[in-house]
């Protein structure tokens, strides 16, 4: 008989943290959780509205008795994961950031889903049982440690469930492009009208789908939005964002988590503006110069959009 597991999403956040001697940390599952005696980088899922960064200093300090700083985003990926012993399957898009110690002395835990911290050479790593995601971020090769599932199951690309307080929540990851054609100009689209936001402009993207990438993601929504094929050049950030009371069609307020990453894109070969996915939240797509670009009100620009041209040195 077949065991229909139910589809949950998660974000997360981890630390790649090498000393001064090439070693790594990486923490030990302990038998609490669902793959006791796997190792994997100290890190864990993002609580709602919290900023990443805050999450894998917590989670670090947490699992390992080390104080850590944030030096820089390394990489964003997502990945599947079905666990039977739970009845669910687990989409978790996992955001990876170079750390440092700041002070602190490596503890063991007991009780908790994590049991051992430990600094270890890239060779000790090659012999131990590491998650998938782990075993990626240190350039080596995975083994077939997580059960994933035969099909992507059927999840709604917008999740809202009721919170503590009786407010709904939702909490969406999303990828999103800094565009530009071979001129330097930049695409950008204008949310529609029922949406938050509706009127600013904002970068082509959107939520991820359950099992996709995050660069498929955009270059899938960049496509549909604005009828332009895209090429993926490099990760530029990873913006957080919180709408406490957030008002769009469903007509009720959400307390609004948005966690976006963001890519610059390069349009090689413009064709003409196309808004495809009709009666969704884009409206129109314009491309602006530097100029324009800079003479546009800031607040006619979206938060992630704001942050995303200055990082790309746009404005």
């Amino acid at each position: 008989m077949t065991i229909t597991l139910e589809p949950l999403r998660k974000i997360a956040a981890y630390g790649v943290c090498v000393n001064g001697e090439g070693r790594v940390l990486l923490v030990r599952a302990s038998p609490r959780s669902g793959t006791p005696g796997v190792w994997s980088l100290p890190g864990g899922a993002v609580d709602h509205g919290e900023d990443p960064h805050h999450t894998v200093v917590r989670e670090t300090a947490a699992e390992t008795g080390l104080s850590v700083s944030v030096a820089g985003l390394r990489d964003v990926l997502a990945d599947m994961r079905s666990m039977p012993h739970r009845g669910v399957t687990i989409h978790t898009d996992r955001l990876l950031y170079h750390v440092s110690v700041r002070g602190g002395s490596l503890w063991d835990r007991e009780g908790q889903s994590t049991d051992l911290a430990r600094w270890v050479t890239l060779d000790e790593a090659r012999e131990l049982p590491l998650r998938p995601f782990t075993a990626r971020a240190l350039g080596l090769q995975p083994a077939p440690i997580d059960l994933c599932p035969d099909e992507v199951p059927d999840f709604p690309s917008f999740y809202a469930v009721p919170g503590p307080d009786g407010l709904h929540r939702a909490q969406r990851f999303a990828a999103y492009a800094v565009a530009t054609d071979p001129g330097g100009r930049i695409l950008l689209t204008r949310i529609a009208a029922g949406y938050p936001g509706a009127g600013r402009w904002h970068l082509p993207g959107g939520g991820t789908d359950y099992g996709e990438q995050p660069g498929s993601a955009l270059l899938r929504e960049l496509l549909e939005e604005t009828g332009q094929q895209g090429r993926l050049v490099e990760l530029l950030g990873v913006a957080s964002h919180r709408d406490a009371a957030s008002l769009g069609p469903e007509g009720y307020p959400i307390d609004w988590h948005g966690v976006r990453a963001f890519y610059r894109v390069l349009i090689d070969q413009p064709a003409p503006l196309t808004v495809h996915d009709v009666g969704g939240s884009t409206c129109d797509a314009r491309w602006f110069g530097a100029t324009e670009l800079a003479a546009l009100p800031a607040d006619l620009l979206t938060e992630v959009t704001a942050e995303a041209v200055r990082v790309a040195g746009l404005r």
